[in-house]
């Protein structure tokens, strides 16, 4: 069974009932807030841009679409989401927003510390939550409203571009940032836009296989279907062997299947996890080699040297963060470059991604974020 995505124009996207309108040229603390939904469609109404800020997670995205100057309006975050899951881009970000350091962390729903009386002690007038964790929240979120404090649901983890598209919009329009915002959706869809139309009418659809890399080759780690690396592969028009073969929207795929499956090509999620040896090393401070170093181990798996992607040397490291994020183009981008290679001749995905931190985000771009387990030619 196959998960199929339907899709959308920009023009739709852009144009749908959540879209934004460009605000007038007046600081963002003078401006009046109109209503406008959120991610899912929940109607928000705030008086004016918020002031008080809390915010539980896509802090990339908060600080592309807000600035760093947006981080003045934050008075706590669920830190350990960042600090401990990204720890590397963590500190990238401490240099251009020191205040990082200081900002109280509210706990998260993932390891359950998540504290509502520590956020009320905050005074916030919006809290900003990921569907993820709005959606075990349902007595917490209760109160915040009755309380009068307003919640706004953001969704990148999806991958559902109209979600990506609502997600950033209401940022925007929360921090008084909309004109960066619908930019930020534009070049979004644009970018999205040009995949698709890269890889419509391919005679066959080329089956890839994509594992989080977070406990080493030892270790069996989840795959994806209906959301985050799976939902890009179905955006991009490849055959995710996953599909219909995994419980929910992550969780591990037999090791016999993969086997049977025989992917064109094998992507192995990598990170900057702490106390992770075996894992595969990705993002702002990984080098080429360690990266490969990583990576190469796998090709070592019982059965894997027969796969088809082994022999062709179609295995690959890819940055985990990508697959929930407004720059996931770029991951896009990466793998239907490897998976159609003819028609992304032209496309550089690395360089989308550091052209993309020049424009929008206040760190430098560096480290290896892709790479293939051996140099093309090797």
């Amino acid at each position: 069974m196959t998960n199929h995505v339907a899709r959308p124009s920009r023009r739709d996207l852009l144009a749908l009932p959540f879209a934004l309108p460009l605000a007038a040229a007046v600081p963002a603390r003078a401006r009046a807030a109109a209503p406008f939904t959120d991610a899912i469609g929940r109607p928000i109404s705030l008086k004016a841009p918020a002031e008080r800020i809390v915010l539980g997670f896509n802090f990339e995205e908060f600080t592309a679409i807000a600035g760093p100057a947006g981080w003045d309006r934050v008075v706590g975050m669920s830190k350990t989401l960042w600090s401990s899951w990204r720890t590397a881009t963590y500190k990238r970000y401490l240099g251009p927003i020191p205040r990082l350091a200081a900002l109280p962390d509210v706990g998260n729903t993932d390891d359950n510390s998540f504290s509502l009386e520590k956020l009320l002690s905050l005074k916030p007038d919006l809290v900003v939550l990921a569907e993820w964790s709005f959606s075990v929240l349902a007595q917490q979120v209760a109160q915040l409203e009755a309380a009068g404090i307003p919640v706004l649901v953001i969704d990148y983890n999806a991958e559902i571009p109209a979600r990506h598209v609502a997600s950033t919009l209401a940022l925007g329009h929360a921090t008084g940032q909309v004109e960066r915002a619908q930019a930020l959706a534009e070049l979004y869809m644009t970018k999205l836009t040009d995949i698709q139309r890269r890889t419509a009418g391919a005679i066959r659809k080329p089956s890839a296989y994509i594992e989080l890399g977070q406990g080493g080759p030892s270790a069996i780690g989840n795959t994806y279907w209906k959301g985050m690396w799976g939902r890009l592969l179905d955006l991009i028009g490849a055959d995710n062997i996953a599909a219909g073969r995994i419980a929910g929207a992550w969780g591990p795929l037999s090791p016999e299947y993969v086997l049977a499956a025989n992917p064109d090509a094998i992507f192995i999620a990598g990170s900057s996890w702490q106390g992770r040896p075996a894992a595969v090393l990705t993002g702002f401070d990984a080098d080429i080699e360690t990266a490969r170093a990583r990576l190469r181990p796998y090709e070592q798996r019982p059965g894997w040297p027969g796969l088809k992607a082994i022999r062709e040397g179609n295995l690959f490291a890819i940055e985990h963060g990508l697959c929930r994020a407004l720059f996931d183009y770029t991951a896009m981008q990466y793998l239907a470059k490897q998976l159609f290679p003819d028609r992304f001749a032209d496309v550089d995905p690395a360089a989308e991604l550091r052209r993309y931190h020049e424009q929008f985000l206040p760190v430098r771009f560096t480290g290896t974020w892709m790479a293939r387990v051996a140099p093309v030619g090797a």
